[in-house]
């Protein structure tokens, strides 16, 4: 499996890649791809971490597994590939901006430009068997982004989580809520959608936040680039 992973990223985590089960998840993933349609494209694998840099990260969104059908995923949670229809979920989260923020309905569900804002839009697996979810799961990964969220818990201060649903709260449950910002909601599926992820307010309250702390926020509707670090 290639690792083309960011290097700050690479830094954080290289004990990460010397531990048996990660050689032994990345044996499976070369496998998987080389006998199997698995998604996302081998080369987005790492994409979450290769758009938003170690250092960069302001705000952690939390998946589950990539999506698994035709052509959707693309390495980072939520998001899809340019001109895919948007899942339900995703229309989810976009009505849910929009109800908080204004704006209208984007054209593309590609969250790319989230990820450049400094959005860590992070899937707990980061590869799936076409047509088969949840087919990765226990493989690995999720030591591996457990250990990524460790990292970033401990090492940076102020940062946003947002967790969204039972899932990824448990997965986000030993972040210290006195060092960070941790915003948790039912998902944005259309199963728990209505029992409290409308109306739950994230978007506007983590640009608050980042304001508060001097930060650029989010453009959440608009593609803004980050600006460089000096």
């Amino acid at each position: 499996m290639p690792i083309q992973i960011e290097q700050s990223w690479k830094h954080a985590l290289q004990d990460e890649f010397e531990k048996p089960y990660f050689k032994e998840l990345s044996r499976f993933v070369k496998h998987e791809y080389q006998t199997k349609t698995v998604f996302p494209p081998l080369t987005q694998i790492f994409s979450a971490f290769s758009h938003t840099p170690f250092n960069q990260v302001k705000v952690v969104i939390l998946g589950q597994d990539p999506y698994h059908g035709s052509e959707q995923a693309n390495g980072l949670c939520f998001s899809v590939a340019p001109g895919v229809r948007f899942p339900p979920s995703l229309q989810n989260i976009f009505k849910e901006i929009i109800a908080e923020l204004g704006g209208d309905m984007p054209e593309s569900g590609d969250l790319t430009h989230w990820a450049d804002q400094g959005v860590l839009l992070l899937n707990s697996t980061l590869t799936v068997e076409a047509k088969k979810a949840g087919s990765h799961q226990r493989k690995g990964w999720e030591e591996f982004t457990d250990s990524a969220i460790r990292t970033l818990a401990e090492e940076r201060e102020g940062l946003v989580f947002m967790l969204w649903g039972a899932y990824a709260r448990k997965k986000g449950a030993f972040i210290n809520r006195k060092k960070h910002l941790v915003l948790e909601s039912p998902h944005p599926s259309p199963f728990s959608a209505h029992t409290g992820f409308f109306g739950n307010g994230h978007f506007k309250v983590t640009n608050d936040y980042l304001l508060s702390k001097l930060q650029t926020p989010i453009g959440w509707l608009v593609e803004t680039k980050m600006p460089p670090t000096r």
